[in-house]
């Protein structure tokens, strides 16, 4: 069979055998149905979540008698920007119950959670708010988090597990936080949403260096996906530290979305308690019972420009962050000797704006005894503190240097959990090589080098032609029994995996 698979800005071509499996996230396995997507509707079903909130009183309730707001909300990288967004309609619900209660229009902040992803630029801004933006940015009612301006974050201390917290000053001086948020699969601990939300969007780089870690993300329960791992443990736990340090509770307004990045249900509340309602809706889009039979060979396409920005798929690093999560949501399927083909046009654009350090890093890791990505872990401090860096961080929109070493953690599962790793159609291999991924022609080639040295004549494969363009999803076995994996090191997911 002949499919079609991203690479750069198109397409490349494979001619697979008749037998291959084929899965598309919403399609081969439908989504729960969504709520009508038609603004009065989204509003009105937002509306009754912010009014009967789950673990805490209504937004107005909390709100009556108090003064100052802000709104933390979540960069482009999530979330969907259509004119019916959950960040849209949720906003405009909260705006219409806060007016009720007194709140002045003045007095109200909103603040992109981007944590170390890039300040958000005014065009993402309108991107993501619409009509709202018109309403907030010429007053000066609009910024991003930066988490290295040290007069405006706030110094909690540490968790019981020793975890530093900081965390932006504006949202911890307000009198209501509001966390507008998406509960949506996501390889960094199961979903989006909740204490993740404030753990890694408006804290600092020694908050997040106690999760994207090599020592949490290389755990056995970090692989395969789920709510059930250290990882989510320690959002939660920087969630509620920075709870109790303010005094308050975040209010959350958190949606399950679709392959689309559509509202399928709407949760309000206390992150405590509504991130568990939440997952179990979204548990039944996300993690999705449908293979019969384990993968030898996975095949799909990486585009240049996707998830954290242009570039994403040639520049290195994020290659292999990008393969490795991969690894991370579908481990449940894979055979123990599985092998990834995956189309990249690796031309060397490493995007240097938004990822100044990478390219130093990718040379670092060439030399000096460096044999896998962890080795490169001790220089996270080094990167993190680089004043050049940081200031592209802060003035530039580009990625705080930290968040590299988050990459290079992540990047090493792909490497730790296949047998092998063929990029096809590089056109400067050897960068790929550089990571140690094998490089080919064509799919074909690879997968022919693929049967001789890795997975026998006959290998189980599967195809995931969109696996980068649409909501990823975590692939698990059809039978639940047969979910439990030997890295599994916990208590079952309500899921059944």
């Amino acid at each position: 069979m002949k499919l079609d698979f991203e690479y750069g800005s198109g397409f490349m071509s494979a001619e697979l055998p008749d037998n291959t499996d084929i899965f598309i996230p919403g399609e081969t396995v439908p989504d729960p149905e969504c709520l009508p997507q038609n603004w009065d509707s989204l509003y009105n079903a937002t509306l009754e979540s912010i009014r009967n909130p789950i673990g805490m009183e209504p937004l107005a309730q909390l709100a009556k008698g108090k003064k100052t707001v802000v709104f933390v909300i979540p960069d482009i990288v999530k979330g969907g920007n259509q004119p019916t967004s959950h960040r849209k309609v949720a906003i405009r619900a909260c705006l219409d119950e806060l007016y009720s209660v007194g709140i002045q229009k003045k007095d109200i902040l909103f603040l992109f959670s981007n944590g170390l992803h890039p300040r958000a630029t005014v065009p993402e801004m309108k991107t993501m708010l619409g009509d709202l933006f018109n309403e907030f940015y010429p007053s000066g009612q609009i910024t991003s988090h930066d988490s290295e301006d040290y007069e405006h974050m706030v110094d909690l201390g540490y968790t019981d597990q020793g975890d530093h917290v900081l965390m932006n000053k504006y949202v911890f001086d307000a009198d209501v936080a509001i966390l507008i948020g998406h509960t949506q699969g996501n390889p960094y601990g199961g979903y989006s949403g909740g204490y993740k939300h404030c753990a890694t969007g408006i804290s600092h780089w020694k908050s997040i260096s106690a999760h994207h870690v090599p020592q949490v993300m290389h755990r056995e329960d970090f692989v395969p996906v789920s709510t059930n791992s250290l990882m989510r443990d320690k959002f939660d736990r920087q969630g509620m530290l920075m709870e109790e340090k303010m005094g308050k509770k975040f209010f959350c307004c958190d949606a399950v979305l679709d392959t689309k990045s559509r509202q399928i249900e709407i949760n309000s509340g206390w992150a405590k308690e509504m991130q568990p309602v939440s997952w179990k809706t979204a548990d039944k889009r996300t993690y999705v019972h449908w293979a019969e039979k384990k993968y030898d060979v996975v095949v799909f396409g990486m585009p240049t420009n996707f998830h954290y920005g242009n570039g994403m798929g040639t520049n290195p690093i994020q290659m292999m962050q990008a393969l490795s999560a991969q690894v991370i949501r579908h481990k449940r399927v894979l055979s123990d000797k599985c092998v990834f083909i995956v189309s990249s046009i690796c031309d060397g654009y490493f995007h240097d704006e938004r990822w100044p350090y990478l390219r130093e890093i990718y040379d670092m890791f060439q030399h000096d005894y460096m044999q896998t990505l962890p080795d490169m872990n001790r220089y996270g401090e080094y990167f993190a503190t680089n004043e050049e860096y940081i200031r592209k961080y802060r003035f530039a929109n580009a990625f705080h240097p930290f968040h590299g070493f988050s990459m290079m953690s992540c990047g090493h599962l792909a490497e730790e959990h296949t047998s092998a790793i063929y990029i096809v159609g590089a056109r400067e291999p050897g960068i790929a090589r550089g990571m140690g991924l094998k490089t080919r022609a064509t799919f074909e080639e690879a997968l022919a080098d693929a049967k001789k040295k890795f997975v026998g004549e006959n290998p189980n494969i599967l195809a995931l032609p969109r696996a980068f363009t649409t909501a990823a999803v975590h692939l698990c076995m059809k039978n639940p029994a047969e979910n439990s994996h030997f890295r599994d090191d916990a208590p079952a997911h309500p899921c059944g995996c």
